[in-house]
């Protein structure tokens, strides 16, 4: 550890090394923390190792002897089942007693309840800490957490976050900053569509797209999603629309968390409209070519069927 470190937290299996979790992994790396990497796709841990990252041959491999187990992975069936072990030997059964079980995924609120219940009946420790920022927010360290766990587990997982985040959120005990994330992305899925209607909307009108910008971004109608993630190419440089829609944030990750959100208002009985909607226009996108694309690329979508 480095001096400016704090007290080393002992070894961190980082489980999941993908778009998101290979720099958020490296970005420990490099400040000092003592961490092995694992995925299943060969190609993710060649280039995990070709980073830096020491990487094992199995995941319960890098579970054993780790203080700290950090996951990033596409479900929570994939999560629940790496717990629990399929065929072997299960990562609450291989980690030393009261190791904390950090699960970085998005997943379904129940999903997140269930893995910290098995984790704290295993003998070790839980927090759900879900991210927003994208690839760039990884690599950059600036993601937002926002964390569910108990208030005594903090101080431990605070150490780590800061190495990846600039904002940390406890939202609360187990399962909220799922709760959070979802709640998050609902509007973030509904907003970019808003956005994308308007530009539409200002290119039928006569508008420029300088010109569109230029008024929401200082006016009412102000959000991330335009002045961060503008869906149109020129007013934001290092939006995904300059980039032909190369993801940041993929359709197919929006179309899953917008899921996620339609299995929270279904099971808690919020009416609810604009979500459930925006949840089918994410399926339809993704399911029709959008689901490697930047998220912000449904404008194109809009634009073909308007005509444009």
């Amino acid at each position: 550890m480095t001096e400016t470190t704090p007290a080393a937290p002992g070894r961190i299996a980082f489980l999941g090394l993908g778009h998101m979790g290979e720099p958020m992994a490296v970005n420990l790396l490099k400040a000092g923390f003592d961490v092995v990497g694992f995925d299943v796709v060969p190609a993710a841990v060649a280039a995990a190792t070709a980073a830096g990252l020491p990487c094992a041959t199995t995941a319960a491999e890098a579970a054993t002897g780790a203080a700290i187990v950090l996951t990033m992975f596409p479900s929570g069936a994939i999560l629940l089942d790496a717990y629990r072990g399929v065929d072997t030997p299960g990562l609450l059964e291989v980690a030393p007693p009261n190791t904390l079980f950090l699960d970085c995924s998005t997943i379904d609120v129940a999903q997140a309840r269930e893995a910290a219940e098995l984790a704290l009946a295993a003998g070790h420790r839980s927090a759900d800490a879900p991210v927003s920022g994208g690839v760039v927010g990884a690599e950059a360290g600036t993601l937002t957490f926002m964390i569910g766990a108990d208030a005594s587990d903090m101080d431990q997982i605070t150490v780590l976050l800061e190495v990846m985040g600039k904002k940390l959120v406890h939202c609360g005990g187990h399962g909220a900053g799922q709760a959070a994330k979802i709640c998050n992305n609902m509007l973030l899925g509904i907003s970019m569509i808003g956005a994308a209607e308007a530009f539409v909307l200002g290119e039928k009108l006569g508008l420029s797209h300088q010109a569109l910008y230029d008024v929401i971004s200082t006016a009412s109608g102000q959000c991330w999603a335009v002045t961060t993630n503008c869906p149109v190419p020129g007013p934001v440089p290092t939006s995904p629309a300059n980039r032909d829609y190369v993801p940041g944030f993929a359709g197919a990750l929006m179309a899953k968390d917008l899921g996620l959100a339609l299995n929270a208002l279904e099971n808690t009985g919020v009416s609810a409209q604009l979500g459930p909607l925006a949840a089918q226009i994410y399926r339809q996108f993704s399911d029709e070519g959008g689901a490697g694309r930047d998220f912000s690329g449904i404008i194109t979508e809009i634009r073909k069927n308007s005509g444009n």
